[in-house]
C-alpha cells in the first residue's frame, strides 16, 4: 500500500518552471543536425511534425490536463474513457518508452563527455556503457528528494545546457554569413518541398513526428502546479514557442555554416559548434559547449525518470501495481517504481552496448523503438479524448480545444492518423543500417509484442489485496 508517512505534495511549480520541465522533456539539440542535412526541406518536416502531431498533442493535453487535474496524466484521461486495463496500457506504454529511451540518450551524452575530455572514447561502448549505468542510478538517487529538486534540475539544466547552446548556435550561424564565410544553404525556393519519390524521405517524414514528443507528460506534475487551470495551459504554449524557435532557428543555423559530409550521426551538434568556433579561431570553446549540452541532456533525463514513474504509479489506487511498488517516500516520490525503472534500463543498456555491432547502430534500433512505442500510446489518447467529449461532458474543461466536438475530431483524429502511419513506418530500417533487416525487424515486433501484453498479463494477475483506498496517500 502507499506509505501512509507520506503527507500530499506541495503546490511549488510555476508556470515558469512548468514550461521548462516541458522545454527538458522535448527538446534535444542531438537532432538537429540530423534535420540540417535535408536543407530548407528541413522546414516543411518540422511544419510536418507541427500540424500532425505536436499543436494536436499540445491542445488535446491541454484541456484533458486540466479538465483531470488529479495527478496521473495520460492514465486518468483514457482511464476515463476506455476504463482501468486500457488506462494502465497507455501510462506502461510512456513509461516504458524510457527504457530504451534512456541507453540512447545517454549514450549522447557519453559521446558529448568524451568530446569534452577524452576525445579518444567517443565510439567506445564500453565508456558509453558506464556514462549510461552511472547517470541512471544517479538521477534516479537525485529524484528520490522530490519535484523540488527535479524541478530546479530542470529549469536550471534546460537553461544552460539547450536554451544557451541553442541561441549560441544561431548568434554563430549570424555572424558567419555576416563575416563573409560560405553559406552552405543558398536559398531554392523548389528544395522547400521535399521529394517523395523515395521510402527514405516516407520514413523521415514519419519519424520526425516524434521530433517534438513529450508536451503531455508534465501533466502528471499537475496537483503540484500552483494553479493548474490557470497555470498549465500557459505553460503549455510557453513552451510550444520555444521549442519550435530553438528546433527550427537552431536546424537552419547549422545548415547555412556546415556542410552535410561533416554531420555525424550521434557527434553533428559538436562538429557543427567545431567548424564555427574554429573558423572564428576560438576552436576550445567546443568542449565548454560540449559540456553545456551534457548538462542538458541530464535536465532531459531527470525529467523523463520522475514524470512518466509519477503516472505509473497513479494506477496504484486502482491496483494496477503490485503493493511494494505501491510506496512514496518521504518526498512523495514512487521510490520503487524509480527503482524497478533505473534496475531494467541497465538490463537493457548491458545487453545492447555489449551486443550490439556498434554504439550507433544501438542509438538507431533504440531510437526504432522507443518511437513506435511512443507513437502507439498517442494514438491511444487522441482517440481517447475524442471519446471523452461524447462520454464526458459534464466536465467542466478550463481549457477546450477550438471548434467543438468538430474541432476535437479534426485535431486530435489527425494525430491519431499521423501516430498510426510512423508505427507502420518504423518498420523500414534506415538506410546504412549496419545490422540484418533479420534482426532489425525481430527486435522491434518482439518488443513491442512484449511491452503490449506485460500490462494485460499484470492487470490480470492482480488481486483484491492490491486496491489502495487511502485517498490522503495517493499523487
Amino acid at each position: 500500500m502507499a506509505d501512509k508517512s507520506a503527507s500530499g505534495p506541495s503546490r511549488t511549480l510555476t508556470a515558469f518552471t512548468l514550461a521548462m520541465i516541458n522545454v527538458a522533456a522535448v527538446v534535444s539539440l542531438k537532432n538537429l543536425p540530423i534535420m540540417a542535412e535535408y536543407g530548407w526541406a528541413m522546414i516543411f518536416y518540422y511544419c510536418l511534425a507541427a500540424f500532425a502531431m505536436f499543436i494536436p498533442t499540445a491542445l488535446v493535453s491541454a484541456e484533458l490536463a486540466t479538465a483531470w487535474p488529479k495527478t496521473g496524466g495520460v492514465y486518468i484521461w483514457v482511464r476515463e474513457a476506455f476504463g482501468t486495463p486500457n488506462g494502465f496500457l497507455a501510462v506502461w506504454l510512456q513509461w516504458v518508452n524510457n527504457i530504451p529511451y534512456f541507453p540512447s540518450i545517454l549514450a549522447f551524452l557519453a559521446v558529448a563527455l568524451a568530446f569534452t575530455f577524452i576525445p579518444d572514447w567517443q565510439a567506445d561502448r564500453y565508456f558509453a556503457l558506464a556514462v549510461v549505468l552511472i547517470a541512471t542510478w544517479g538521477l534516479t538517487l537525485m529524484n528520490f528528494r522530490g519535484m523540488k529538486l527535479s524541478g530546479l534540475i530542470s529549469s536550471v539544466g534546460v537553461i544552460a545546457g539547450t536554451l544557451v547552446p541553442g541561441v549560441l548556435l544561431v548568434v554563430l550561424a549570424v555572424a558567419w554569413l555576416a563575416s563573409g564565410h560560405a553559406n552552405e544553404l543558398p536559398f531554392v525556393a523548389s528544395e522547400l518541398i521535399p521529394p517523395v519519390d523515395s521510402l527514405s524521405q516516407i520514413v523521415l517524414a514519419a519519424g520526425v513526428l516524434l521530433a517534438f514528443a513529450g508536451m503531455e507528460m508534465s501533466a502528471v506534475h499537475a496537483r503540484e502546479v500552483k494553479n493548474p487551470q490557470r497555470d498549465y495551459p500557459k505553460a503549455i504554449f510557453l513552451s510550444a514557442l520555444i521549442i519550435l524557435a530553438v528546433s527550427v532557428a537552431g536546424s537552419l543555423a547549422i545548415a547555412v555554416a556546415v556542410p552535410k559530409e561533416k554531420l555525424g550521426l550521434v557527434t553533428g551538434i559538436f562538429e557543427s559548434f567545431d567548424v564555427m568556433f574554429t573558423g572564428f579561431g576560438i576552436g576550445w570553446m567546443t568542449e565548454i559547449v560540449a559540456f553545456l549540452i551534457a548538462i542538458g541532456v541530464i535536465a532531459t533525463v531527470s525529467t523523463w525518470i520522475i514524470g512518466p514513474s509519477k503516472g505509473l504509479f497513479a494506477t496504484a489506487a486502482d491496483g494496477e501495481l503490485p503493493p511494494t511498488y505501491q510506496k512514496l517516500n518521504k518526498h512523495h516520490v514512487p521510490r520503487n517504481v524509480l527503482i524497478l525503472q533505473a534496475s531494467v534500463v541497465s538490463i537493457v543498456a548491458i545487453i545492447v552496448f555489449v551486443f550490439m555491432p556498434s554504439v550507433e547502430a544501438a542509438f538507431w534500433i533504440l531510437t526504432a523503438l522507443t518511437a513506435q512505442v511512443y507513437l502507439l500510446m498517442y494514438v491511444i489518447m487522441f482517440v481517447a479524448a475524442i471519446k471523452l467529449r461524447y462520454s464526458r461532458p459534464d466536465v467542466a474543461r478550463p481549457y477546450r480545444v477550438p471548434g467543438g466536438n468538430l474541432g476535437m475530431w479534426l485535431i486530435a483524429g489527425v494525430g491519431a492518423l499521423a501516430g498510426i502511419a510512423g508505427i507502420v513506418l518504423g518498420f523500414v530500417p534506415p538506410a546504412g543500417m549496419t545490422v540484418s533487416i533479420v534482426f532489425y525487424e525481430a527486435f522491434l515486433i518482439g518488443g513491442l509484442a512484449i511491452i503490449i501484453l506485460i500490462p494485460y498479463v499484470v492487470h490480470r494477475l492482480r488481486k483484491p489485496s492490491w486496491v489502495d483506498t487511502d485517498e490522503e496517500a495517493q499523487l
